[in-house]
């Protein structure tokens, strides 16, 4: 299916298998393939050119300005140029990295993802957002660079450790609220690419996150925000599960939403088998403090939250009602 940009449009391929689609979709002409991965990925690829692999660390701790640096100078010292594309094999890590010194390298180089994890699938490859982390918070650094095509192989998913499927499972509850009422009834193949369906649409009417683009952080202004003072021991798909509840919660408060939507806010977290409570240990000063930080937070702590128009940026909410909303979800 396409991610409509104009002349910059692209497709997402979803299915069993569709790895091996790689040579069909890498840019006309490419010579060469730096592809970025990580060990243990236990997946291969044949891009059908010359190519290099170049291996990144495990974890958020790989997401940095060192790796990019890492991998940026490795791409020079192989002869990398922009007649050459980047292939990001792996997971949202993966195609974070590499997508933003895709972005920075030769101040831009085509960059394909072959996503390997169900969290990656459902969002993270598909939008053109990269990023690394800071010491202060989650993202910071980054650019909005396009993909030329993503794959998303389902067969893959098969071979995830269970916490990391089930991180995935965290983005897919996040539709639920987004459109994708049915998720849970459909085969694998369809939800994947419902899921994408949604994030194309959005990201196609607001590439840069000038607007609408930003529901689609819905519960992710806690999720960062815990990873970041957690030092990241929760999984992603686990924080925005998390963070889901909260924003629920919160929207209640505020006088958004009634108890029956928040209670299917809860049930479909449940239904996923995610957390839903703040971890216990969690400063709620430190968590407001990386609130602030936020990328949305312009005018005053900003959230994502449900209401009578739908999943919306909510602006400058009240520190009181966020504090009583931690304490609820604590």
């Amino acid at each position: 299916m396409p991610v409509h940009l104009g002349e910059r449009s692209y497709d997402v391929l979803v299915g069993h298998g569709a790895r091996h689609r790689l040579t069909e979709l890498l840019p006309v002409g490419v010579r060469r393939a730096a592809v970025v991965t990580q060990a243990g990925i236990g997946v291969d690829i044949d891009p059908g050119v010359e190519h290099r692999t170049f291996t990144i660390g495990q974890g958020e701790a790989a997401k940095s300005l060192e790796t990019v640096e890492e991998l940026c100078r490795a791409w020079a010292a192989w002869g990398l140029t922009r007649a050459d594309v980047v292939v990001a094999l792996g997971g949202g890590v993966v195609t974070d990295t590499a997508g933003f010194a895709a972005a920075v390298y030769h101040r831009g180089i085509p960059v394909v993802h072959v996503s390997t994890t169900l969290l990656g699938q459902v969002d993270a490859a598909i939008g053109g957002k990269t990023g690394v982390n800071l010491p202060e918070g989650k993202n910071l650094v980054g650019a909005f660079w396009q993909p030329a095509a993503v794959l998303c192989d389902t067969e893959v998913l098969g071979g995830l450790p269970p916490r990391e499927y089930r991180s995935g499972l965290g983005e897919m509850a996040k539709y639920r609220f987004l459109g994708a009422e049915d998720l849970l009834d459909l085969p694998l193949d369809e939800r994947v690419a419902r899921c994408v369906a949604i994030k194309a649409e959005v990201v196609g009417g607001d590439e840069r996150e000038g607007g609408r683009r930003a529901i689609l952080n819905y519960g992710h202004t806690l999720a960062h925000a815990l990873e970041t003072a957690g030092g990241y021991d929760l999984r992603h798909g686990e924080a925005v599960a998390i963070g889901l509840v909260f924003a629920a919660e919160l929207a209640l408060r505020l006088g958004r939403i009634d108890g029956d939507r928040v209670a299917e806010h809860r049930a479909t977290v449940a239904a996923y088998d995610l957390p839903a409570t703040v971890p216990p240990g969690a400063d709620p000063a430190e968590l407001i403090g990386l609130f602030a930080r936020d990328k949305k937070a312009i005018d005053g702590i900003t959230f994502v939250l449900d209401g009578p128009r739908g999943v919306e940026v909510v602006r400058d909410v009240p520190r009181s009602t966020i504090e009583a909303t931690l304490a609820a979800c604590s």
